[in-house]
């Protein structure tokens, strides 16, 4: 089987100490709207994508910093790629972990169904297909509810949705998120 690749690169998340000095950077340099905020989490865009920067607040979500702990808490958080269809992300997770690979993280957010993996070097990256048939319905999405009482997502099993793809259920039943609770702890190197 050939391998299955992302058919586009989407977003990049930050974490920041400085939160609404980036928030207003983006906004000005990129001419980027906010999608949704609070205290914790910023979403902007500035095309017709649900969000393309997305701002994490260290000072809400993380330990105090000093000097000596900067290092690793500030700066990328993780890049995105996009997949075609539920199918394409549930066989390369089936193929890379083949390999040996595996994710860290598999949650679904609501506006995308993601794996987050990280390289040898610890670099996040996630791998995600949009769950909103539009931008239009990704962003009304975002502004409404079940957002609103969870932007960070409920977390999922890759081998469920695995077995029962190959059992016959289309990818596109496990589009949308069926629960917006339990709100999942975020995982990866910003817990760390």
């Amino acid at each position: 089987m050939s391998r299955i690749r992302p058919s586009r690169f989407v977003h990049v998340v930050y974490r920041t100490r400085r939160f609404d000095e980036m928030i207003a950077w983006y906004q000005a340099v990129f001419d980027c709207k906010v999608q949704y905020q609070n205290p914790a989490l910023a979403f902007l865009t500035y095309d017709d994508e649900h969000h393309r920067v997305a701002l994490i607040n260290m000072a809400a979500v993380g330990p105090p910093a000093s000097e000596g702990d900067r290092r690793g808490l500030i700066g990328v958080d993780h890049v995105a790629y996009t997949y075609d269809s539920v199918d394409d992300l549930i066989e390369n997770y089936a193929q890379l972990k083949d390999k040996g690979i595996l994710p860290y993280w598999c949650i679904h957010h609501g506006v995308t169904m993601s794996m987050y993996y990280a390289d040898p070097d610890g670099n996040q990256m996630e791998l995600q297909v949009d769950a909103l048939t539009s931008v239009d319905e990704a962003n009304a999405f975002m502004h409404g509810p079940g957002f609103a009482a969870n932007p960070i997502g409920v977390e999922y099993d890759p081998e469920e949705i695995l077995a029962k793809m190959r059992s016959g259920t289309p990818g596109s039943a496990f589009l949308r998120r069926q629960a917006d609770l339990p709100v999942s702890p975020i995982r990866g190197a910003i817990t760390a």
